[in-house]
């Protein structure tokens, strides 16, 4: 079991928690506006269009964040999970976008969202899918799928004219060594603080050397209220059906951030569950759509928050999502979080990341030794990082085929569930939801309390 500084229902003081939340949403606010700019930029949407995406995309993704936490009825996992746009919308959005504009990507996911949460009903059975050794590799691919994400941002930002400057390379490692060294020596709020902590030491030394760009805090402005609806919708049938498909792909994909989130907090995530939490995923994508934003999924990058500080209580992640809703209510406070430099995220993220990718590891270890289970491993992290690493080997692939594989996490989860199929042996497995008690695999950091 991991020595957690705070359980999931612990709640720490105000103080603590507000510092802890700010944490959870530094690692997850880049991602949240990423989506709705790059779908802004291809599709060459006017300004303010792309701005009022933005704006509804941290406000339902705060709210669905504290809704996913403190549950509502039969939605919400309650667990610690930010929700936020996913990149696993992104290619069904544009090329909806393309021949039907916002209004249709909005209509698409809309629909599209029913195929999540039909899909939640099954999800105690969809977790049968998932023994330790499948669940190992997925864990694995998320770790392994994130580090490049982090390495990016440390070299200052994929396609920068910059990108791997000493200067920025620098900073990130500036980071990192705060970041281990808080870890390690703190003590404490220090210790379970330690990324935002070492994150705004950074901050500053970048300031001081006059690296932070703050043209994006001068164009923001102060106050939005949604606006749903704003763009209208439609709902044109191939749409539905490439946005049905990526949520089909994002269930996988959120079953397998679940299960490194029970692992990370120590909670044995069954089906009912898993029932939860997708069905959260499906209603809250369904709800920022009508609000005018991408689809929204569990953010994997906070399980390694988790992982690297030892606070699991979903109380500080609620408040993440009340941050993120202000930030969507007061643009300009988002605007000040993006002055953020790369590098400086790169350095603190490759750390989390890096922690989620040791943790799937160490599950990989607790793997029965036997040849089954080694193809299985073998075969499913070979085809997961053959997409991750070479993503043109599925360029003149049918689109749907890009679709369900164009990911790493999915591919490998896909892969490792049709061998535990189709290879003999399959009897002999004990699934979670059957045992009495499992033990769960240690992280690297065992966070001690002051």
């Amino acid at each position: 079991m991991n020595n957690l500084l705070y359980q999931v229902d612990d709640r720490p003081p105000l103080p603590t928690t507000i510092l802890l939340a700010a944490q959870h949403m530094l690692a997850a606010l880049g991602g949240i506006i990423a989506v709705p700019l790059v779908i802004g930029a291809v599709l060459k949407l006017p300004a303010d269009q792309i701005v009022a995406l933005v704006n509804a995309a941290l406000l339902g993704s705060g709210i669905v964040t504290m809704i996913q936490c403190k549950g509502v009825g039969p939605i919400g996992i309650r667990l610690p999970c930010v929700m936020g746009t996913s990149f696993a919308f992104v290619g069904a959005a544009i090329t909806i976008g393309f021949e039907h504009g916002v209004p249709g990507i909005l209509g698409s996911s809309l629909a599209g969202s029913a195929i999540m949460i039909v899909g939640s009903f099954f999800m105690p059975q969809i977790r049968k899918l998932f023994p330790h050794t499948v669940t190992a590799v997925v864990v694995t691919m998320i770790g392994l799928s994130l580090v490049p994400v982090a390495i990016d941002w440390a070299a200052g930002g994929k396609g920068s004219p910059n990108y791997a400057d000493p200067i920025n390379l620098g900073i990130a490692l500036f980071v990192l060594v705060t970041v281990i060294g808080l870890v390690q020596f703190g003590k404490g709020i220090i210790s379970a603080a330690a990324v935002v902590i070492g994150m705004a030491i950074g901050y500053l030394v970048c300031l001081a050397f006059g690296l932070v760009d703050f043209s994006s805090v001068s164009k923001a402005t102060t106050f939005a209220l949604p606006q749903p609806l704003q763009y209208g919708m439609t709902f044109p049938l191939s749409g539905i059906l490439a946005m049905g498909l990526a949520y089909i792909v994002t269930i996988v994909e959120t079953t397998g951030t679940f299960m490194a989130l029970g692992t990370a907090t120590n909670t044995k995530v069954r089906g009912k569950h898993l029932c939860r939490g997708v069905l959260c995923d499906g209603v809250g994508s369904a709800f920022v759509s009508v609000l005018g934003s991408p689809a929204v999924s569990t953010f994997a990058q906070n399980v390694g928050v988790i992982s690297l500080t030892g606070v699991a209580s979903r109380h500080v992640v609620a408040l993440t999502g009340a941050f993120l809703l202000l930030a969507g209510l007061f643009p300009v406070l988002g605007a000040v979080v993006v002055t953020i430099p790369q590098p400086v995220l790169g350095g603190a993220g490759l750390m989390m990341f890096a922690m989620i990718l040791a943790a799937g590891v160490q599950m990989l270890a607790g793997v029965e030794h036997n040849k089954r289970n080694g193809l299985i491993i073998a075969v499913s992290l070979g085809c997961g990082l053959a997409v991750s690493a070479r993503p043109e080997l599925l360029a003149k692939m049918p689109a749907i085929i890009k679709e369900i594989f164009g990911s790493g996490i999915s591919t490998g989860a896909i892969v490792a569930m049709a061998l535990n199929l189709i290879l003999p042996g399959r009897e002999n497995e004990v699934h979670e939801d059957e045992e009495e008690e499992a033990p769960q695999p240690l992280l690297v950091k065992n966070v001690e309390a002051a």
